[in-house]
Order: C-alpha cells, then structure tokens, then sequence
C-alpha cells in the first residue's frame, strides 16, 4: 500500500461534492470536495507500489496546466490503468459542472 500527497494552483472553490468509481479489482474512485481558492490537495491511496513516477506525470498533466476549481481529492486505487484514473477525475469535475451533488 503506498500513499502520496500533491498540491497544485487552482480557480475558485469547487462548487460542491462529487463522487467517481468504485474501489474494486482494476478500478479507483475519486472523492472530490471544495478546498481553499488556489489550492487543489490530492492524496492517493494505491494497492500497487512503486508508481510514483507514473502518478507524478499523470496529475502533473491533468492539474498542472489549467485551473480547475479548488479541490479536495482522495483518489483510492486498485491498480487502475492511467487512462482510468483520468477518466474517473474528469467525470467528478463534470458531476460538479452539472449540478449533481454525491
């Protein structure tokens, strides 16, 4: 079990909470919740050690360029694939774009 911490720059508190995925074999979810305006804090939680460099490069590209609403995220892993993981952040940013509330 391995656990990491990231802060990025961010917009305006998120507008809400919103869920994404379920903890399963090969799946992750993503809990999303408003944070200070500026700051987007990720912990992520993963069964699979060792993939640091890949978690750096994947938020790195998804937080590191645009300024999404200030967050709160616990992203919990089980050996998702990136392509997943991206997935599940986009579609809790889009649960908030929509007005649905987890």
């Amino acid at each position: 079990m391995e656990r990491r911490e990231y802060t990025f720059a961010a917009g305006l508190p998120a507008a809400g909470r919103a869920l994404a995925g379920v903890v399963g074999s090969g799946d992750l979810e993503v809990l999303l919740q408003p944070h200070a305006q500026g700051v987007t804090r990720i912990v992520v939680n993963t069964s699979v050690d060792g993939k640091g460099a890949v978690w750096d490069a994947l938020l790195t590209r998804v937080f590191g360029g645009a300024l999404l609403p200030a967050a709160s995220i616990v992203i919990n892993d089980c050996g998702a694939t990136p392509g997943v993981v991206r997935m599940r952040i986009e579609q809790a940013y889009e649960e908030l774009a929509s007005g649905e509330q987890a």
